[in-house]
């Protein structure tokens, strides 16, 4: 178990992005949350298995529609005990 916090830079408010992120989480059992950030980017915490957070990040860079990830970092941090879903925070 892992959990990354994650910010992506781009066209990433605005487009449907946040809600990319939660079905791309359920598809893999992944927790954690994601919002919008005042300065037009776009953070989250993740947790879950290696494998399926390696195919969480894959296939949320390949997102298409109105999204563009121009960039993005990434960081490990603590484990959230018992957390069991994936949600926005407002």
């Amino acid at each position: 178990m892992k959990r990354f916090y994650i910010v992506f830079k781009g066209r990433v408010q605005g487009v449907g992005f946040r809600w990319t992120l939660i079905n791309i989480a359920q598809k893999y059992n992944i927790t954690g949350f994601c919002r919008n950030l005042d300065n037009g980017d776009v953070d989250l915490e993740i947790q879950g298995n290696s494998d399926n957070l390696d195919a969480f990040l894959k296939e949320t860079l390949e997102a298409k529609r109105y999204i563009r990830i121009d960039d993005y970092s990434i960081k490990s941090i603590n484990i959230v005990e018992d957390e069991r879903i994936f949600d926005v925070k407002y």
